[in-house]
C-alpha cells in the first residue's frame, strides 16, 4: 500500500511538471514569440524524458513487486502479510523493500521502502541464516532472526525472506530463571581449633558470636539461608543473582573476617567454596566441596568458585593457619606403610631442576623406607639437579651394587604395576622429574607443602598436602616420627632434610611455624649439624658477582623489584632465587621477580615477604607455588616481553586486590 501511495505521488510529481512547463509555454507564446520556437524543443525533450523515465521505474516497480509477490507465494504457500511472526523482504543491498503488518508494528521506525536493514541491527545478514538463527536487540526487545531464501538453497540470490520473532518474554524468563538458580556455598573458619585453643571460654563466645553475626549480616543481604553444621562450619543457599553480586565486590566478607581478633593477636580468616554450576543442589554441594577443597589447599583466606574452564580464587592474602595437632600426619603415616609393604618397589622423586627441599625430602623418605627393609630409591637426573652438593653425599651408579640416588631411565626400566611411586615437593605433574614414570606408575603417593593448583594430580591414593607447612622435607621428618626406629636417621641423612627446611623457611625467617622447629629440633636430635647444611649453600665468587650484578641491574615497579638478566649461566637457577631473596632485603620492597633466559623460555623466580602474594602472580602467568615464593617459565618469549607481562599481571593484581569503595 505505501509503494503505491509512493508511486502514486511520483506519477503526480512528473505530471504537474509536464503541466506546468506547457502552461509556462504558453505564457512565453503570448509575450514572445520568437523565444517559445526556441525554448520548445527543450521544454518537450525535458518533458519526454521525464515521462519516459516515470514509465521505465514504474514499469520495473511493478515488475519487482510482481517477481517478489510471486516468489512469495510459492516459496511459503501461505499470506505472509498476516502472518504472526514480523516478515521482511530485503534485497542484494540488504534494503527493505517489503514488509508484513507484524513488521510494521514490532518496527514501526525502519518499515519504509529502501531502508537499510543496519537501522535495525549491526549483525551481519549471513549469520541469519545459521540453523538457530540470531538474536538481536531493538530498542527494548529481543527478537531472534531467521533467513529464508526463494528456493530453499541459493543463499546468493537477490531477494531475501527474514523472520523476526519476537523472544522479549522468553529471553526475561530465561534471565529470571538463571538468576533464581540456587548456589551453594559452604563456608568454613580456617583452623578454627587451633585458633581459639588456649582462650578462655568467654573470649571463645565472644568469637563465635562475631563470627555468627558477619555471616548472618552476609547471607541477610539477599534472599538466600544460613545453617551452622559445625562449630566451624556452615552452609547457605542463596540466588545466582547475589553470587554475581558478591563476586562484583570481591567477597568483601573475607576482609570483614580478618578484621575479628582472638585475644587480640590473630586474626579470623574464611575458607569458601561456591558451587553454582550444578543441575541439582546435590550436584552444587559436590561443586562446593571440590570448591572447599581446593580454598583450603591452597592456603584458605580465599573463595574458590568453580567455572567450566576451571577455579576462579578471591582473597588468599594471609599467611595459613598452622595445625598444631598430627593427628592426620599419623593417619598418613600409617596408610603410607601400609601401601609400602604392599609394593615389591618404592621409587621416589622430586620436580624437574629439583632443589634442596626436593632432594632432601626424597632422600629422607628413602633412607627412612630402607631402614625398614623396603627396596626403596630416589629417583633424580644428577645433571640438572641445583643440589649436587647433597647429592654428592650418596654413591652413584656404579660405585655401589644398590645405590640409594637412580637415574629416571633405570627408575622407568624397573618399574612394574606393584612399584609405589611417591612424588615429593609438588603435585603438578607438568614440572614432574619425569613424567613418564608418573604416566606408568599404578600407585601414587603426593607429599607436598605449594598451595593447591588446579592442575594437580588427581589419581593420587595418599595426597598428604599441607599448605601451612614450610617445606615438603618438614612434612617427611613429621612423618618419619610414626616410623619407629626406622624413623630414626644418620646424621648426614637427616642433614638433607635440615637442608630443605633451611632453604625454604630462608633459614628460618620465612613460613615458619612452631612445627617448623620442632621437625628441625628432632633432625638435630638426631645429629644433624647446622654449619655442615649451611655449607651446602656456599657459592663460588663468579657465582657471588653474578648474583650482584642481578641486585645492581634491578628496578623498583609498584614496590616491586624486577630484575631482568640478559645472560644465562649453568647455575642461574640457583643464583636467581638468591638474587631474589637479596633484593627482598632492599626498603620499600615487598616483592621481588628475576627473569632470565634459559634454553627456549625465560624463567621468573619470584619472591615476597608476604605483603604481596607472588602465587597469585605467577599463576597469571601459567605458573604457581606459594604466597611468599614462587616461579613460571614462559616459552616463546624474549626477556623484554616477559617483563612486559609480568608487569601487567601486577597491574591485575592490584586491580583485583583493591578493596571495593562503600
Amino acid at each position: 500500500m505505501k509503494n503505491f501511495y509512493r508511486d502514486g505521488g511520483l506519477i503526480i510529481s512528473v505530471a504537474a511538471l509536464v503541466a506546468a512547463a506547457g502552461m509556462l509555454e504558453l505564457y512565453v507564446y503570448s509575450q514572445n514569440t520568437r523565444l517559445f520556437w526556441i525554448t520548445l524543443p527543450f521544454v518537450v525533450l525535458i518533458a519526454g524524458f521525464a515521462v519516459g523515465k516515470l514509465i521505465q521505474i514504474t514499469r520495473r516497480t511493478v515488475q519487482y513487486n510482481a517477481r517478489i509477490n510471486a516468489e512469495l507465494d510459492n516459496k511459503q504457500r501461505m499470506s505472509i502479510y498476516t502472518f504472526p511472526i514480523a516478515a521482511v523482504v530485503t534485497d542484494s543491498l540488504d534494503r527493505i523493500v517489503w514488509c508484513n503488518d507484524m513488521f510494521e508494528q514490532e518496527f514501526p521506525d525502519a518499515c519504509e521502502y529502501g531502508t537499510q536493514l543496519s537501522k535495525i541491527t549491526d549483525a551481519k545478514p549471513k549469520s541469519f541464516f545459521e540453523r538457530d538463527g540470531k538474536v538481536i536487540r531493538y530498542n527494548d526487545k529481543v527478537f531472534r532472526v531467521f533467513a529464508r531464501v526463494p528456493d530453499d538453497k541459493d543463499e546468493n540470490t537477490e531477494l531475501t525472506l527474514l523472520f523476526f520473532r519476537n523472544i522479549t518474554e522468553y529471553t526475561a524468563l530465561r534471565t529470571e530463571k538463571r538468576l533464581s538458580q540456587p548456589v551453594v556455598m559452604l563456608i568454613m573458619v580456617d583452623g578454627y581449633e587451633e585458633l581459639i585453643s588456649g582462650s578462655p571460654e568467654s573470649e571463645k563466645a565472644h568469637v563465635s558470636v562475631q563470627i555468627d553475626k558477619l555471616l548472618e549480616d552476609f547471607i541477610g543481604e539477599t534472599s538466600g539461608i544460613l545453617r551452622k553444621i559445625a562449630s566451624d562450619r556452615f552452609v547457605a543457599v542463596v540466588e545466582e543473582r547475589h553470587i554475581a553480586k558478591m563476586i562484583e565486590g570481591k567477597l568483601a566478607i573475607l576482609d570483614k573476617a580478618r578484621e575479628i581478633f582472638v585475644n587480640d593477636r590473630v586474626n579470623v580468616t574464611l575458607s569458601i567454596g561456591v558451587g553454582r554450576t550444578g543441575k541439582t543442589l546435590t550436584e552444587s554441594e559436590k561443586i562446593a566441596q571440590q570448591a572447599l577443597e581446593m580454598a583450603l589447599g591452597r592456603g584458605g583466606d580465599q573463595a574458590a568458585i568453580k567455572t567450566e574452564s576451571g577455579f576462579e580464587f578471591y582473597g588468599g592474602v594471609s599467611k595459613g593457619i598452622e595445625r598444631q595437632a598430627k593427628v592426620r600426619t599419623r593417619i598418613i603415616a600409617h596408610s603410607l606403610l601400609n601401601m609400602a609393604d604392599a609394593a615389591d618397589k618404592i621409587y621416589i622423586m622430586g620436580h624437574k631442576f629439583s632443589d634442596l627441599d626436593s632432594v632432601g625430602s626424597c632422600v629422607g623418605l628413602t633412607c627412612a623406607l630402607r631402614n625398614l627393609g623396603k627396596n626403596a630409591h630416589t629417583v633424580c637426573d644428577r645433571e640438572s639437579s641445583l643440589a649436587k652438593e647433597l647429592i654428592d653425599l650418596f654413591p652413584a651408579a656404579g660405585e655401589t651394587d644398590d645405590p640409594m640416588i637412580i637415574s629416571p631411565d633405570a627408575a622407568i626400566e624397573g618399574m612394574t604395576d606393584d612399584t609405589l611411586l611417591i612424588i615429593t615437593d609438588t603435585h603438578n605433574p607438568k614440572i614432574l622429574e619425569n613424567a613418564q614414570l608418573y604416566e606408568q606408575a599404578k600407585k601414587v603417593v603426593v607429599i607436598d607443602h605449594h598451595r593447591r593448583m588446579v592442575n594437580c594430580i588427581e589419581n593420587a591414593a595418599i595426597f598428604h598436602h599441607e599448605p601451612y607447612a614450610s617445606s615438603a622435607s618438614e612434612m617427611v621428618t613429621e612423618l618419619l616420627q610414626y616410623f619407629g626406629e626406622a624413623g630414626k636417621l644418620k646424621a648426614y641423612q637427616a642433614e638433607c632434610l635440615l637442608a630443605g627446611i633451611m632453604l625454604d623457611t630462608k633459614n628460618f625467617v620465612m613460613r615458619t611455624g612452631v612445627r617448623t622447629f620442632e621437625a628441625a629440633a628432632v633432625l638435630r636430635k638426631m645429629g644433624a649439624d647446622t654449619i655442615t647444611v649451611k655449607k651446602l649453600f656456599s657459592n663460588s665468587m663468579e657465582s657471588y658477582k653474578k648474583k650482584t650484578k642481578i641486585v645492581a641491574d634491578a628496578e623498583i615497579y609498584r614496590q616491586c623489584a624486577i630484575a631482568p638478566c640478559d645472560f644465562f649461566a649453568e647455575d642461574m637457577r640457583i643464583i636467581a632465587p638468591q638474587a631474589a631473596d637479596e633484593l627482598l632485603s632492599i626498603k620499600n620492597v615487598d616483592a621481588s621477580f628475576v627473569l632470565y633466559p634459559a634454553n627456549e623460555e625465560v624463567s621468573i623466580s619470584a619472591r615476597s615477604m608476604g605483603l604481596i602474594n607472588v602465587q597469585l602472580i605467577m599463576e597469571a602467568l601459567g605458573g604457581g607455588g606459594h604466597q611468599t615464593m614462587a616461579g613460571v617459565q614462559l616459552k616463546n618469549c624474549t626477556v623484554e616481553q616477559a617483563k612486559q607481562a609480568l608487569c601487567q599481571a601486577i597491574d591485575s593484581y592490584f586491580a583485583s586486590n583493591a578493596k571495593p569503595e562503600n
